[in-house]
């Protein structure tokens, strides 16, 4: 059946998925205890109201359903098939399946890309499946769907043999099937319950990103809760956490990666530097998801999340006040919130006066200390009322001591009754308090079990970004056999079409004489060829020549480097440049991802660059004034930022370069794939920025069509074959 349609997306996708009106569970199997019939199982005892057909050639009924031997004999077409089936009969149940016009399947098997060249081909074939027809398809290695409202417990995954999942407003979607179980176990002891939940596998299809974008418009659902275990479909999560962004619905993401298994880049430093899980980092946070570093905060941070959205008026609010019963646990959450960049904020002295003033016991020191007089209530409520109204703190955490857990009505009611202010009131419970915590969570306070997962959700929160300023760019990604890489001399002539500045340079070949100068020396002498992007390595570079007759020594010395080092390539060029000097040296890096698609990075430059790692990343391109927001967070720029009287370095100019060289996200005519200014000379304030080296790799084209390349203004040979 070719599509005749198309794909089904929005609100009559998530009806498929969510509320479809009709299942067939293709492979039942009338022993609930195995994978094959749990679904059933789990329907009937969820009273799932639509039609269930176990599919079942073996048996002529299933756990006390009818069953029908195959797809075909069904009595109507079902929305959505769940096929249990082993991997080497999946590729024809699907097909079966978009024959008879199903709106949805949902794939249990595994082996398909994950397993090798035989698995690439089987889901190489389930996507010219899915471009061919209307069928559309979660999953493979999906454990299913869940949606508490409407009795759809459509899942193997075993942790629903617990009955009664809990209906909540938040929806899950994850690429592990085993985590749905397992954040409807931490939700029920937690008191948190669910509008859905989806287990996306291996995404051959349904995307987290698209799921969710089909689920936006639900009133049951007020936020997102995503378990990532790599980033996948960037365009597609980048399209969903936009449009929530709109809606004033928090998307909080737990994703895994951290370690320091960096980008694998065969020639610059950009991706080895900022490493694959950095790029997914910056990618979340400017499109407005709070990463959280912590499982607990991924359950946790959302009834914050609400209270802080997005587009507030106040964008910065870090300052932080705390007020306690207990020191020792109010010092562990300041400490938590210090190793993340969050301020705890002392209270000032006009607040000092009106806390004396109340009379209230205790020390206001970096927190008010209440000591065990904190456990009244009317002192408790007090201190918050001062807190809350004092202007020097954006939001206050209340931590609690032991009367969290022997008191919880005493403890809690202060803040329950004082959560409704304009500022946000969190709590931390010290002791395991699992009725205070309900209380709270039913209150809707934000509230959290560890000083880890309160300083985790507060910084994940407080680090999203508003993603409006994000720009529609291509995300397509290019094969390494397609990519060429520019010599320095051609990656020049790119930054001009930037406006980019960078030193003059004159180019010279081994062989020929040589000419005046156009500038003065010393000079710096490199080789030039684009098989070599890593000039040092090879001895390629020499500086500080400071004449002629020395000139023509060092062109000598770096042939003979080249015959000894890189015997393989011809090359017969050389740059020369005059030797210059700035502030600071940066490097300024363009990726474009496969998927986060483009990013930009502004970071320490020189040869220690990928040691110091202190860098900056966004989505590209940017803005000036979030280039200036970049400047301000990578450390070894402070040194020429006028700190303590000291000389400004011209920030301005850099901010301006950074922008230009993120504008390459929409120049698509250049075929940028990555581009690299390493050292971009950061000059005293008022004189500019300059390049001194620079590195680009662009999509190659085929010979056939080198007469329609762009030809950048000045040159008359096309970017890619200037000689």
């Amino acid at each position: 059946m070719k599509r005749s349609l198309p794909k089904l997306s929005g609100s009559a996708l998530a009806d498929a998925l969510m509320r479809p009106e009709s299942i067939a569970i293709f492979g039942a199997s009338d022993d609930a205890a195995k994978m094959g019939g749990r679904p059933v199982q789990f329907l009937k005892r969820s009273a799932y109201p639509g039609a269930i057909y176990p599919i079942n050639p073996k048996r002529q009924e299933v756990q006390g359903l009818k069953a029908w031997p195959s797809l075909a004999s069904l009595p109507q077409t079902p929305e959505h098939v769940f096929v249990l089936t082993p991997t080497d009969t999946v590729l024809d149940a699907v097909s079966e399946c978009a024959d008879m016009g199903v709106k949805v399947v949902t794939i249990l098997a595994s082996g398909f890309s994950e397993s090798g060249a035989e698995g690439q081909a089987r889901e190489q074939e389930l996507k010219q499946l899915c471009d061919e027809t209307d069928i559309r398809i979660l999953g493979p290695s999906s454990l299913g769907v869940v949606n508490p409202g409407t009795g759809l417990v459509l899942t193997a995954n075993a942790a629903f043999a617990e009955p009664e999942v809990p209906t909540g407003k938040v929806f899950v979607a994850s690429h592990s099937g085993s985590m749905i179980g397992a954040l409807v176990s931490r939700g029920k002891a937690r008191g948190v319950g669910f509008a859905g939940l989806v287990s996306v596998g291996s995404e051959v299809d349904l995307s987290i990103g698209e799921v969710c974008m089909a689920t936006l418009d639900d009133p049951a659902i007020e936020g997102y809760l995503l378990f990532l275990e790599s980033l996948r479909h960037g365009d597609e999560l980048k399209k969903f956490a936009r449009a929530a962004a709109i809606r004033g619905k928090p998307v909080i993401a737990y994703k895994l990666g951290r370690s320091d298994a960096a980008a694998e880049m065969a020639t610059t430093h950009t991706g080895a530097l900022a490493g694959e899980d950095d790029i997914a980092d910056a990618f979340m946070k400017d499109i407005g998801i709070a990463r959280v570093g912590i499982l607990d905060s991924l359950l946790e941070a959302f009834p914050l999340a609400k209270r802080i959205p997005l587009y507030a008026a106040i964008p910065n609010q870090r300052r932080v006040g705390v007020v306690t019963t207990t020191g020792g646990g109010a010092a562990m959450v300041v400490d938590q919130l210090g190793i993340r960049g969050i301020t705890v904020q002392a209270p000032s002295e006009a607040t000092i006066a009106k806390l004396n003033a109340a009379e209230l016991p205790g020390n206001a020191g970096r927190v008010l200390d209440l000591t065990l007089a904190g456990t009244k209530y009317e002192v408790m409520k007090k201190a918050l009322e001062i807190l809350l109204d004092a202007p020097e703190f954006d939001m206050v955490v209340a931590v609690v001591g032991s009367s969290a857990r022997f008191q919880p009505d005493l403890a809690v009611k202060p803040i329950i009754d004082c959560s409704a202010h304009a500022k946000p009131l969190l709590a931390m419970l010290v002791p395991d308090a699992p009725v205070a915590l309900a209380q709270l969570t039913d209150a809707g306070v934000p509230c959290f079990r560890s000083p880890e997962a309160c300083a985790d959700s507060i910084a994940a929160i407080l680090d999203r970004r508003s993603p409006e300023h994000i720009q529609e760019t291509a995300t397509c990604p290019v094969s390494a056999s397609r990519v060429t890489t520019l010599s320095e001399s051609q990656a020049y002539v790119v930054l001009d079409a930037l406006g980019i500045p960078h030193a003059p340079a004159v180019n010279l070949s081994f062989d020929g004489a040589i000419p005046p100068l156009p500038f003065d020396y010393p000079v710096a002498v490199k080789v030039c060829s684009p098989q070599i992007p890593h000039k040092t390595e090879v001895g390629g570079v020499i500086l500080g020549v400071p004449n002629r007759v020395e000139l023509d020594a060092a062109l000598r010395k770096l042939r003979h480097n080249l015959t000894e080092r890189a015997p393989e390539v011809s090359c017969n060029e050389v740059l020369v440049q005059p030797m210059l000097s700035g502030m600071a040296e940066v490097l300024i890096g363009y990726r474009l991802d496969p998927q986060a698609g483009p990013i930009i990075m502004l970071a320490t430059g020189g040869v220690w660059a990928e040691v110091a790692k202190d860098r900056s990343i966004r989505i590209a391109p940017v803005s000036i004034e979030t280039a200036h927001e970049m400047i301000s967070e990578v450390r070894s720029l402070k040194t020429v930022s006028g700190l303590r009287g000291k000389e400004k370095g011209d920030l301005p100019a850099l901010a301006r370069a950074v922008s230009a060289l993120s504008v390459l996200a929409l120049r698509t005519d250049l075929r940028v794939i990555e581009a690299e200014v390493n050292p971009l000379l950061v000059l005293a304030e008022g004189k500019g920025v300059v390049a001194v080296d620079a590195l680009v790799l662009q999509e190659a084209v085929e010979p056939a069509a080198t007469s329609e390349l762009v030809r950048l203004p000045g040159r008359a040979d096309p970017v890619g074959t200037i000689r």
